[in-house]
């Protein structure tokens, strides 16, 4: 045999076993979607928002004249002139979106802001006809509100879809008004999910690259089968290809409540809570950086009742695994009021399950907080280097200039620049509630925990802001 042939062989040999090592790919989706079709289909769903409001002027402040001037015959003249000329009548403010029908007998479903404080609402269908519409229910929080229009013909609606299901890099369609134009089809790909970017409480909004502009609120994303996946929203105003949408199935949750009461009534926990960070978890020794740590638990809630304590990390709610700590107050939000559900926590190095009855969500009453941030304050104390912090026992001259009420109080006076304290967003002003699981009401008592750690331990502190809500960090001693 030829050394071209053996070598031919070799070849063929090492591509077979190759072939038979390399893991399975699974079959890819269906590419790009046919958007002709798609667009044929779906734009009669796709409806126009018109609003209008009345908007009543403010009384303009007339300047105080002082007691110890004279009053002259121009006093008033100026601002009487003036107000002539300063749009002093009531004016009427419009404003345009987009909606998208949801049922055959006319409810509409769209963005809050679109509608909010409207007086008149018009839809515009896709033939051309403009009906009045009626607001029948809204949702702040989510940015949510049900319209309901008649019309004597059976009206396309759309078919809803599962968010929960949705890929980043799936292929999306959005239909809307940007800037008025009506009925403009764009599409691109799911960017991300989850996104958090400070509209609400609830946060979990798609990230999409097809176009989103001004207009485009309350509109309708479908996913590549036509099926609604999201409620366009909020866009990056600096940003190109960046929209953001709500996932319809945080829609379907709330859709009955709306239709039938106007509003929407939530479950109520009563803690506090941050994100478990990678030196957070390596303190409680768990093994990753996922559940929702608790900082406070509040007096008399849910919570209170079930026994959970601040240093229990959620992992577990009615069934659902929490991954992100922000994943908490959303599940929270949509368990039946009254309901017995179960929370799996972490304490002590134990899983603990507890029996806990979800309560409603009341007007003031403090949803599941973010306890990241602290406020500052000044002063001096005694330095520990190992943790970059100036810590003073809480003197009343002290705790009246911080306006601070707890005895027996340790409180941070300074943090030292660059130093893990300060890495880790701790501020001066803050109680020391905690070190490493023990209550310091002392400096010698703080200062014989500090003692014993050693450089890299990780300190984790539980702390209390001057304005009452608590949240843990954690350092790493110097």
């Amino acid at each position: 045999m030829s050394a071209s042939i053996v070598s031919t062989v070799r070849l063929l040999i090492v591509g077979v076993i190759f072939t038979l090592a390399a893991p399975a790919i699974s079959a890819a989706k269906p590419g790009s979607p046919d958007f002709v079709e798609l667009a044929k289909r779906l734009k009669p769903c796709v409806v126009n928002i018109r609003t209008a409001k009345n908007i009543k002027p403010r009384p303009r402040q007339q300047a105080q004249r002082p007691q110890n001037r004279p009053r002259v015959p121009f006093d008033n003249f100026f601002d009487d002139f003036f107000d002539q000329f300063n749009n002093q009548q009531p004016r009427r403010e419009k404003t345009l979106g987009t909606g998208f029908i949801i049922s055959p007998d006319g409810y509409i479903l769209t963005n809050n802001h679109v509608v909010n404080g409207a007086d008149e609402v018009l839809v515009k269908l896709s033939d051309g006809r403009e009906v009045k519409g009626e607001i029948k229910g809204t949702d702040d929080k989510l940015d949510l509100a049900l319209i309901k229009i008649s019309d004597k013909e059976k009206l396309h609606s759309t078919e809803l879809g599962d968010s929960d299901g949705l890929e980043v890099g799936e292929w999306v369609l959005a239909i809307g008004n940007p800037f008025g134009l009506s009925q403009t089809v764009t599409a691109g790909i799911v960017s991300a999910k989850g996104r958090v970017i400070g509209n609400g409480p609830y946060d979990d909004f798609i990230q999409t690259d097809a176009s989103i502009n001004p207009g485009n609120s309350g509109g309708p994303l479908f996913n590549a089968e036509g099926k609604v996946i999201g409620i366009n929203t909020a866009i990056i105003a600096d940003g190109q290809g960046i929209g953001f949408a709500i996932p319809i199935n945080m829609a379907k949750a709330i859709i009955g409540q709306l239709r039938d009461t106007g509003k929407v009534t939530r479950g109520f926990l009563g803690v506090q809570i941050q994100a478990v960070t990678p030196d957070l978890a390596k303190s409680f020794d768990l093994e990753a950086e996922k559940g929702a740590l608790i900082s406070d638990v509040f007096e008399d809630s849910p919570a209170d009742k079930a026994g959970l304590k601040a240093g229990d990390i959620v992992l577990e709610f009615d069934g659902k695994q929490i991954g992100e700590y922000n994943e908490l107050p959303r599940i929270v939000a949509v368990t039946p009021v009254d309901k017995k559900a179960k929370i799996t926590v972490y304490r002590d190095g134990k899983r603990l399950e507890l029996p806990i009855v979800v309560t409603k969500l009341k007007d003031g009453d403090p949803e599941a907080a973010d306890g990241d941030e602290s406020e500052s304050g000044a002063g001096d104390g005694v330095e520990s280097k190992k943790l970059g912090l100036v810590v003073q026992e809480l003197n009343k001259q002290l705790a009246d200039r911080l306006g601070i009420k707890e005895p027996n109080a340790l409180v941070i006076t300074d943090v030292k620049p660059d130093s893990s304290a300060d890495e880790a967003g701790i501020s001066a002003g803050s109680l020391i509630i905690e070190i490493n699981g023990q209550r310091p009401d002392s400096l010698e008592k703080f200062n014989a925990v500090v003692a014993k750690l050693k450089k890299g331990d990780v300190v984790r502190l539980l702390l209390k802001r001057q304005e009452g809500g608590m949240y843990y960090a954690a350092i790493k001693a110097g």
